[in-house]
């Protein structure tokens, strides 16, 4: 019987081999396609042959065809099992408007990027690097992607069904589920019954009929450059649990009639005190701020739950000696909050914001909250 942590490391060498099977496959795709010149019955055929639905076909024969022609260092990623494939399926539609030219060069900056990341990691990484590429065609494909929006139902088994508000503006989907997420935590009291889950479907749909809630509004974080607001210059900007924003888009969202702006000062000679000792345990409001505002997310590695939507917890418990300031406060959602009082799970937080958390098998993985820009030169007094 193998030993916990020799159970992962085999576990990582079979998704290593999975991985470089993968390539071989996308290889096998793109030569059929290549062999039929491309024809709409190759994913048909795909479909058949693999036994899956034609959605999924379409996806990995196009992948194919980008990988081996347009996406060559992913393409080795695959065949050093660095990535898998559903994440080089990532890599190649966050790339699939691009030039061939464009899409080489972001293939070429994501290849030290990739490996160690998670489908949604790379999802993320590869459509920074895509709107760092072509930010004039980024705004475009923003715009004719919202004018999509629409409104959809799914019906299902047993009395149930779906609704779906698909490829709507992001900021009001994540303000609209945080909302949601906020009047369902409230209604959870000590004699509910409901899960979470299911109190978010119910409080969604009394908002949607007009049984709950007014005209109170929620808010999201978008991190955005000065210099990008002004627009002299189009640096991507941040929404967080979302990711990367086009700047057209940011700046459309930050002039908004309800937008707040606030200044965040990044000189690290300006940032204030916060530490309020061992004296209280909560948090003030002020502090609390700070820290979402720092973690954007949840700190697990991998993990995107929006800030606003986490936990405050120390980092170092309370009862062990864990302190009530920035140094020591993270933002965890309530899932891998219970995984950090586990047994085995030990949780570091550094001067610098990193968090390092080790797992019951020793291995250790760190998460640093994104910088809010480039680094830059110190600016001469005038």
């Amino acid at each position: 019987m193998l030993e916990d942590g020799d159970a992962v490391a085999a576990a990582v060498a079979a998704s290593e081999g999975i991985a470089r099977l993968e390539a071989v496959r996308f290889r096998a795709l793109a030569q059929l396609s290549r062999h039929r010149d491309g024809a709409g019955g190759v994913v048909q055929e795909v479909a058949l042959g693999l036994s899956v639905v034609d959605g999924h076909a379409a996806g990995l024969v196009s992948t194919a065809e980008a990988l081996t022609t347009r996406l060559p260092c992913t393409l080795g990623l695959l065949d050093r099992g660095k990535v898998g494939g559903y994440g080089a399926m990532k890599v190649a539609a966050a790339t699939a408007w691009l030039s061939d030219d464009d899409a080489r060069a972001v293939d070429a900056v994501l290849e030290d990027r990739l490996p160690g990341r998670n489908s949604e990691q790379v999802r993320k990484a590869a459509n920074h690097a895509a709107m760092m590429a072509d930010r004039e065609g980024a705004a475009r494909r923003a715009e004719r992607h919202r004018a999509g929006r629409r409104l959809s139902i799914r019906h299902g088994e047993a009395g149930v069904a779906s609704i779906e508000v698909e490829d709507g503006p992001v900021e009001k989907v994540a303000a609209a589920y945080t909302r949601i997420d906020r009047e369902a935590r409230a209604l959870k009291t000590s004699g509910e019954t409901r899960t979470l889950d299911q109190l978010r479907a119910d409080v969604a749909l009394d908002l949607l009929l007009g049984g709950q809630g007014g005209s109170e509004r929620s808010e999201v974080f978008l991190y955005m450059d000065l210099n990008t607001y002004l627009g002299l210059n189009d640096d991507p900007a941040e929404l967080a649990g979302h990711g990367h924003i086009p700047a057209a888009l940011a700046r459309h969202i930050a002039t908004g009639p309800d937008t707040v702006l606030r200044r965040i000062i990044t000189d690290p000679l300006s940032v204030q005190v916060l530490d309020l000792g061992r004296d209280r345990y909560r948090p003030t409001a002020g502090l609390g701020e700070f820290v979402r505002v720092r973690d954007r997310e949840c700190r697990r590695p991998g993990c995107h739950r929006v800030a606003q939507a986490c936990d405050l917890d120390h980092a170092v418990p309370w009862q062990h000696g864990g302190h009530t300031s920035h140094t020591d406060l993270i933002d965890l959602c309530r899932r891998d909050h219970r995984l950090k009082d586990e047994p085995g799970w030990t949780y570091r937080l550094d001067s610098d914001g990193t968090l390092t958390i080790t797992t019951p098998t020793g291995q250790s993985y760190d998460s640093t909250p994104p910088p809010l820009h480039e680094p830059r030169a110190e600016e001469p007094p005038f």
